[in-house]
């Protein structure tokens, strides 16, 4: 293949993926000064907040801290040169990390070396999916899953994050046969050794809220959660060293033992993984598009959300083997990269850079950190991921809504995370398609003064022809109960004819066809004909491959007319005529749908 042919090829496969393999080449051309003070001031910033970040995310997840800082590196420093814009910065997520623990505790693995040894293939499972769903253009689907799910589910794992750091922010531990995978499991485990409480931890807690408190009120525009944990540090080592108390502490990071990891390519495995990482895959992609979308929109930019997809795929694929945990759009790290200035993605490979040379210079001193000043900074990053405007919004809107999001919220705090997102997910299609699929068809004509209302008198003394206005989906949801409600308005014996306008039905598939077949043997039998109008191509296509066409009649089919939009319908009652014969004189009453 000549270069010239193969770059004609590389270029329409990447358009009809919507994938660009090397975005970073657009990304940069043109950058100046300007860009990269906008970049480096993001990125110093975001670093700050990402290193304790980091190490707060692998707690959530009861894994090693290592694993949250080594995830937030290779992620940023990967996304640099995978993402199609500026507004997403990827890392390691509250919501991702509770999925993690949750799963881990799902599949009943306890020990630092269990949950070690899962890891990497759980990472290389989610990075493929992800990969393979951009690929398949999966993003453009992701509407299908309502606002309200993930409103729930994080609400949900907003309240299991808090309940699990309370044992870290009173000094207890559990014991080691003790699991705990729920909201209700961690707090009957809690309670059940609440008598075991460490004053010298609740205090050191309440100092490190006063402390966070204080800085987010008067001083919003320092990297406070980073200065806090410095400051709580600081007041552990004095009491200890002055007053003798005793603080539970994080372990200490070796960078120079930083080794790649190979994923155990284990059938076993990976069937034990596969639920738990399509879970994470999905919230990842969920995480990634509300933030990329919301600060695009705010910018007056478009997001490719398949671009955004292959780019979080890659960054969890990087952390399979680099020794990360899941990585997904950050709410807070992405919105303060584009307060700060924010110009390119290369302000997220100097945040990465200044985070790998954090972990190098003082990865040996994290063994000073109390747990208990950590776990509160956990907690308040938990709490924010709470919307009090969201869940207002889920509950007021409409029943299903509100339906959809406390049955999440429930399953969510009863059951593992992953089952929660799958739950919720589902119960919002199986409403609505519920509503999609309950069509009501109410009857128009003619009053004595010439205009046009709905008709209570259903007795029809003269032959009449019934225009039927078919809006919306034509699905395997909607399409037996919209044939049956036809067939209950033929059974007057003075309707003679029913001419189906198309022009605004969607979505007609094989279970459509059948409906309509049926309808016309139904009609036929009783002497009574079904006419299409204003069909589009698609519909006269599908008529065609299906042989509907043939049941119809081809003579009882018109073709839409985009020039003359009454012209279709016009020749569909024409035939009508024709076919009740000269001289038969005919009323014509109209059917437009509408919802319960």
């Amino acid at each position: 293949m000549h270069i010239k042919s193969f770059k004609e090829f590389w270029q329409a496969f990447v358009r009809y993926n919507q994938i660009d393999f090397f975005p970073i080449r657009k990304n940069v051309k043109g950058y100046n000064k300007n860009a990269l003070v906008g970049d480096m001031r993001a990125g110093f910033n975001v670093a700050l907040l990402a290193f304790p970040q980091g190490m707060a995310y692998a707690l959530i997840a009861d894994i090693p801290i290592e694993f949250g800082i080594y995830g937030s590196i290779v992620a940023t420093i990967l996304g640099t040169f995978f993402a199609g814009n500026r507004f997403i910065t990827l890392g390691p997520t509250n919501a991702t990390s509770v999925l993690l623990g949750s799963s881990f505790a799902a599949m009943n693995l306890v020990t630092d070396a269990e949950k070690l040894a899962m890891l990497p293939i759980l990472m290389l499972l989610v990075g493929i999916f992800l990969m393979v769903g951009a690929y398949f253009r999966v993003a453009n689907l992701i509407h299908l899953v309502s606002r309200t799910v993930v409103t729930g589910y994080i609400t949900g794992a907003a309240l299991l994050i808090v309940a699990n750091q309370i044992k870290n922010i009173i000094g207890i531990q559990y014991d080691a046969d003790e699991k705990a995978s729920s909201f209700v499991e961690v707090v009957f485990l809690t309670f059940k050794h609440i008598a075991e409480v460490e004053m010298a931890s609740v205090g050191l807690s309440l100092i490190t809220f006063i402390l966070l408190y204080v800085l987010n009120k008067y001083v919003k525009l320092l990297p406070n959660v980073a200065i806090t944990l410095f400051l709580a540090t600081l007041i552990a080592v004095v009491a200890n060293h002055q007053f003798g108390f005793e603080f539970a502490h994080l372990e200490k990071i070796d960078a120079s033992q930083w080794r790649p990891t190979i994923p155990d390519l284990n059938l076993k495995l990976i069937g034990q993984t596969v639920t738990s990482a399509s879970a994470i895959a999905l919230l990842c992609i969920l995480e990634g598009m509300s933030i990329g979308s919301s600060l695009a929109a705010r910018s007056g930019s478009k997001l490719e959300g398949n671009q955004e997809m292959f780019n979080i795929g890659v960054a969890n694929l990087g952390c399979a083997f680099f020794a990360g945990m899941p990585t997904s759009g950050s709410l807070t790290r992405s919105v303060l990269s584009w307060t700060s200035g924010c110009q390119t993605p290369i302000a997220s490979l100097i945040n990465g850079l200044l985070c790998l040379a954090g972990v190098f210079l003082i990865g040996g001193h994290l063994d000073k950190v109390p747990t208990a000043a950590l776990a509160v900074l956990v907690i308040h990053i938990g709490l924010s991921l709470i919307s009090r405007h969201a869940i207002r919004v889920s509950l007021k809107s409409t029943r299903g809504d509100a339906l959809v999001f406390v049955a999440t919220v429930l399953v969510a705090l009863l059951f593992p995370l992953d089952f929660a997102i799958y739950f919720g997910t589902g119960l919002s299609i199986v409403l609505f398609l519920k509503k999609a699929g309950t069509p009501e068809l109410v009857e128009y004509g003619f009053t004595e003064e010439g205009a046009l209302s709905a008709l209570e008198e259903k007795t029809r003394p003269q032959k009449e022809i019934s225009i039927v206005h078919v809006e919306g989906s034509l699905f395997f949801g909607a399409a037996e109960v919209f044939r049956d409600q036809i067939r209950r308005v033929c059974e007057d014996p003075n309707l003679k004819i029913v001419i189906l306008k198309m022009r605004n039905a969607t979505y007609l598939d094989a279970t459509g066809v059948m409906a309509m077949e049926e309808l016309v043997h139904y009609m036929n039998e009783r002497d009574r004909f079904l006419l299409v109008s204003e069909c589009k191509k698609e519909h006269i296509r599908i008529f065609k491959n299906s042989g509907l066409l043939n049941v119809l009649n081809r003579k009882n089919v018109f073709p839409d007319n985009q020039q003359n939009s009454t012209r279709s319908t016009a020749n569909a009652l024409k035939r009508a005529q024709e076919i009740l014969g000269a001289g038969e004189d005919a009323k014509i009453s109209i059917f437009v749908g509408s919802r319960k």
